[in-house]
């Protein structure tokens, strides 16, 4: 990527340092993750994260967003995802609405081929494009693009998205060429539903997230939700836990732990107890297997 600029962070020179801003901005990122995000940024490289559903993966991009001082634009990958929905497309009720206008102010009289090539240039005019998150990406910087739950999409838009990383350049037949002044901080999220080409994976920076471990847990929860006693949040943290060794359908991540702590404060609980627990599993589980499962194991048991 000759010739284009990366996006940097004022005062973060190491991995601590961009972990202490993370931590500003709500963000508590290990060690491992705050290097991996560091060389994401000083190497100019994309950052692949993988790991189960819920362990902070978007929440990351976010924070880098916010840490960076930059828009956060994100693009959510689905099977069908096709290059015009990820790059760009023309407004075409605007096209035909300036063309019916034309026509008005010419009293419908047809004119030269001059006049003819001029509407036509007239219709494809930048204001007429729609920017998707890709051109958005390139056209916004310094931004920090999501490219969120990549394994979903197909194997065909991946190799898309390969070719765009590598020069964030982006051709528009009708316009030119648009290329990032400063390269997109680029973040992939991965819940490994489908194992992702080498390929894409080779052009990354990789770093697999887990669940955290507790004490890590307790602190996100209470920094998320201050209102939260540190009984309620150790309370949560460790049956959130335990869950994640029943061989649930969908074992519950950090964003569960989260929700189920918010339910329980809404019931005004100081700590985790087996009637609560029992009316607030729809927080932290959604599978009914799941919610048939533990009850059957017993709730004094989780709580416990």
């Amino acid at each position: 990527m000759s010739g284009v600029d990366r996006l940097s962070i004022a005062g973060v020179d190491s991995p601590a340092s961009l972990a202490d801003r993370l931590d500003g901005a709500g963000y508590l990122a290990d060690e491992g993750l705050a290097t991996a995000a560091y060389l994401s940024l000083r190497m100019g490289r994309p950052l692949f994260l993988e790991g189960e559903a819920g362990v902070g993966k978007t929440a990351l991009a976010t924070a880098l967003a916010a840490v960076a001082g930059a828009p956060l634009i994100r693009l959510q990958c689905y099977e069908g995802l096709d290059v015009t929905q990820a790059l760009y497309d023309w407004d075409f009720p605007r096209q035909l609405l300036h063309l019916r206008a034309t026509e008005a102010v010419r009293g419908g009289v047809a004119g030269t081929a001059a006049d003819v090539d001029s509407i036509e240039r007239d219709l494809y005019d930048r204001r007429f494009l729609v920017a998707r998150p890709l051109l958005a990406a390139i056209e916004s910087s310094p931004s920090v693009l999501l490219v969120d739950e990549i394994d979903r999409a197909d194997d065909e838009f991946e190799a898309f998205l390969l070719e765009v990383l590598s020069e964030f350049t982006i051709t528009i037949p009708e316009l030119g060429t648009v290329t990032a002044d400063t390269s997109p901080l680029v973040v992939l999220t991965s819940n490994r539903t489908r194992e992702v080409h080498d390929a894409l994976k080779r052009r990354c920076l990789y770093h697999w997230l887990d669940h955290p471990g507790f004490d890590r847990e307790v602190a996100i929860i209470l920094r998320r939700l201050p209102a939260a006693t540190e009984r309620l949040a150790s309370d949560v943290a460790r049956a959130a836990a335990v869950l994640r060794g029943q061989g649930l359908v969908k074992p519950p991540g950090v964003a569960e732990s989260i929700d189920w702590t918010e339910a329980l404060l809404a019931l005004g609980a100081r700590e985790l107890d087996p009637d609560r627990a029992a009316r607030t599993l729809g927080a932290v589980l959604k599978y009914r297997e799941d919610t048939d499962r533990v009850r059957a194991a017993g709730l004094d048991a989780l709580v416990r």
